[in-house]
């Protein structure tokens, strides 16, 4: 049992198997077809865009975006802040977690908006890089 105990203070530390991990890209940057400088450039990814991580490997992680693509990109451009995306036309931000809540904003889709918290009944709490904070439905964003 002694032997076992650093494992399984080890295991515990570690993310969950099959567990989603997401980072938020830092800075304006391009994604690549492989993890090289030498690989294709497919695109420039925008600051403050949240992307799955899929693998990681010395220096690169390949991500995947909130439209199901795939790319490799630098590591030293993913922080761990959180942020989520709307996917949804138009996402209504309320200032409460209920549907009838006032209306705060309304975000159009591909607005990145900072991750706060998850509530209850399919609410996220949100802010917007303008300050404006409130609370959106789960269904109307990606990056959860």
């Amino acid at each position: 049992m002694k032997r076992l105990l650093p494992l399984l203070c080890l295991a515990s530390l570690s993310p969950p198997l099959g567990a989603i991990e997401y980072r938020t890209v830092e800075a304006a940057t391009v994604l690549y077809d492989a993890p090289s400088q030498r690989g294709s450039k497919l695109f420039v990814i925008k600051r403050d865009t949240p992307v799955e991580l899929v693998v990681n490997l010395e220096g690169w992680s390949k991500v995947r975006d909130a439209e199901g693509g795939l790319a490799w990109i630098e590591k030293k451009y993913l922080v761990d802040k959180r942020s989520v995306i709307v996917t949804a036309d138009r996402a209504e931000v309320r200032q409460k977690a209920e549907a009838g809540s006032p209306l705060v904003f309304e975000a159009e889709k591909n607005v990145a908006l900072d991750y706060l918290e998850a509530l209850p009944g399919g609410w996220i709490k949100v802010r917007h890089r303008d300050g404006q904070s409130g609370f959106v439905r789960a269904n109307q964003i990606w990056g959860l």
